[in-house]
């Protein structure tokens, strides 16, 4: 099995495409068939989580000291959970690359597992659908995944071989939009399946991360080019030139103030950027720290994870940073911040093989 991080420099390796959609997976059990996926383990919560507060002293919004992080065991082994997000039925669900598992815990705690009928998928990242199920890329099986919150799981194939799909996120026409870092390609597929592929101008470009922008068009990170990138719903790509020390190569959102911010592993800055081009970038305290993914917190500041640094960070628009350690070491969290459904940040620890929860 393949490893792969969210870096400047990470190099994937991609499975080949196999296996059929469906398979009904029992506890534990091994994968084939067809029909529906249950949860194949689950783990005790809440109090099992363990918690340790960094950073600075405040007042969280949910009963905690702000920076109050826990931490919840995924009972897969070196699962290298990587994207989440937050599901239609109010639980945070997350994509587990080397478990080949869509994982599922409540804000309790409780944490379940649902197997991807395609052996060795990676799956990679996970999106709340417009039709009420969770999507997720499979990185290493080049498909498309839905999943109902009940465990039903279709995959569909992309159209071009080897493409390596990346992030996904939903789309103002009711699509979902992925990224396809090897093909060069952003992809769409409709909620029934049917899949579109529109090419990055720029060869090489490794399109990474992509959101829905304040504009109505969908906007990602490249981490090959020098480029931010942007597509209509109609599949117009345009690209942005970014200042020359500026590496667009980790994960976006759109900030209270209307600008993309996006995480530069490789300069070790959060960068920001204007629907009109106009760059900036603030430094990350901690040297060497590679910030790699981002989001909104529901407190108006900027949430990222210190993938060498073992960090969370908070920013605010006007530049203020604050750290908050994790107490499990070289936990590398990667691929994957949200803000939960309890007011709470969730984050996934490739490598601790946990799911993080801290207090803003």
């Amino acid at each position: 099995m393949a490893t792969f991080l969210a870096a400047c420099s990470s190099g994937h390796e991609s499975a080949g495409d196999s296996g059929a959609a469906g398979g009904e997976l029992g506890t534990g059990g091994a994968k084939g068939g067809g029909g529906t996926n249950s949860p194949d383990a689950s783990a005790k919560g809440g109090a099992a989580g363990i918690s340790t507060t960094g950073g600075t002293a405040g007042t969280s919004c949910c009963g905690s000291p702000t920076g109050t992080i826990t931490e919840f065991a995924i009972p897969t082994a070196d699962s290298q959970p990587s994207g989440i997000a937050v599901g239609p039925d109010g639980n945070i669900w997350f994509a587990e690359a080397n478990g080949n598992k869509i994982g599922r815990i409540t804000p309790s705690g409780t944490i379940s597992e649902f197997p991807v009928p395609t052996t060795q998928s990676q799956p990679f990242d996970v999106a709340a659908g417009p039709d009420g199920n969770l999507w997720f890329t499979e990185f290493g099986s080049n498909k498309i995944g839905r999943m109902t919150p009940t465990g039903t799981i279709t995959e569909f194939a992309v159209l071009s071989a080897g493409c390596a799909s990346n992030f996904i996120t939903v789309g103002p026409d009711g699509n979902l939009w992925f990224t396809e870092e090897f093909c060069n390609n952003v992809g769409r597929i409709t909620t029934d399946g049917v899949v579109a592929e529109f090419p990055v101008p720029s060869a090489k470009s490794s399109p990474w991360d992509i959101v829905l922008g304040p504009d109505g068009n969908l906007w990602f990170t490249e981490q090959g080019g020098k480029y931010m990138g942007r597509v209509t719903p109609a599949g117009v790509v345009a690209e942005y030139p970014m200042d020359t020390g500026n590496q667009t190569c980790g994960s976006l959102v759109v900030g209270p103030d209307g600008m993309l911010w996006f995480a530069e592993g490789g300069t070790n800055k959060i960068g920001n950027m204007t629907l009109s081009g106009t760059i900036g970038s603030i430094a990350v305290p901690t040297a060497n720290s590679d910030p790699t993914a981002i989001t909104l917190g529901p407190d108006g500041n900027l949430w990222f994870t210190e993938e060498s640094g073992n960090k969370i960070g908070r920013m605010t628009t006007a530049g203020t940073v604050t750290e908050f350690s994790i107490r499990t070491p070289a936990s590398h969290p990667a691929n994957g911040i949200v803000t939960g459904p309890d007011g709470n940040l969730w984050f996934t620890e490739y490598y601790g093989n946990n799911i993080g929860r801290i207090s803003p």
